[in-house]
């Protein structure tokens, strides 16, 4: 796979992922249970703005340089404003916090992250990013397989899953994914990252998650009409077993993205599946 996150670092659909994966720690380890988690497609860790990669797509200047540059930005992005100051003490936003850094960072005496990744140069990165942090481990492998092997052994589980979608059986791969960890772990938190693009995919998605994750969360950004299954007019948070009292803080992080980030036809959008 070619893909690299760093050209899209700190993009409209970052600011909803780790929004969200922050409100999602927060309440993870308000729990005194020791707490594992996996992060299936870790990435780099962490990323220079500035560099070549980030520049050349600019995506960032839509993303988090206007979250950090917003008086009206919501309670629930204090926790990625907060971590996007300290990795910039000088001032200014030319670092950009990965979901590794932001896992790490929260990480209490007993608990374990397990970041995956494949690419040899990302990994190489992932882990001088998580060197300091005990319990933290860069490991390159498959990450939907890791989560598999890390469920069923005690504790709380949480499983980030935020694949690339380079690859046609991705959407199949992270529901297989979903119905083998809660098997194990019935009580596992999973949270999905998915582009939206068009109805019919997202549709899709879900139904294919219905028979192992009957009750989600979903948290939808809606940046324009999803008319155009080419492009990525949105993102959403798909969650199994969302810990109680996430729903207002989610609203929040959609509702600011859609409105601040999209068109005219941007909307946000959080409900619950099941009955």
């Amino acid at each position: 796979m070619n893909y690299r996150h760093a050209f899209h670092a700190g993009n409209f659909a970052d600011l909803v992922k780790h929004g969200t994966l922050i409100l999602l720690l927060d309440a993870l380890t308000a729990d005194a249970a020791p707490l594992t988690v996996v992060d299936t497609h870790a990435g780099a860790g962490g990323y220079d703005l500035d560099g070549e990669l980030a520049r050349r797509t600019g995506e960032a200047a839509q993303g988090v340089f206007r979250l950090m540059a917003a008086d009206d930005a919501p309670a629930a992005f204090d926790g990625l404003k907060a971590a996007v100051r300290r990795g910039n003490p000088g001032g200014g936003v030319r670092f950009y916090p990965g979901s590794p850094s932001l896992i790490a960072t929260a990480l209490r005496k007993g608990d374990r992250y397990v970041a995956c990744e494949l690419r040899d140069d990302d990994v190489a990165l992932l882990a001088q990013t998580l060197a300091p942090f005990h319990g933290a481990t860069a490991v390159q492998t498959d990450g939907f397989a890791m989560a598999g092997r890390e469920a069923g052994k005690g504790g709380q589980l949480f499983v980030l899953i935020d694949p690339p979608f380079e690859r046609g059986d991705d959407y199949a791969r992270i529901a297989e994914t979903m119905a083998q960890v809660l098997l194990l772990d019935p009580h596992a938190c999973i949270a999905v990252w998915l582009p939206l693009k068009d109805l019919e995919t997202f549709d899709a998605f879900l139904r294919s998650v219905e028979p192992a994750c009957p009750d989600l969360l979903v948290a939808e950004a809606r940046l324009k009409p999803l008319t155009d299954p080419m492009k990525m007019n949105g993102c959403a948070m798909v969650i199994a077993n969302a810990p109680a009292g996430l729903d207002a803080g989610l609203t929040s992080v959609c509702a600011w993205v859609a409105d601040r980030l999209g068109d005219a036809g941007g909307k946000a959008e959080v409900w619950r599946t099941g009955p």
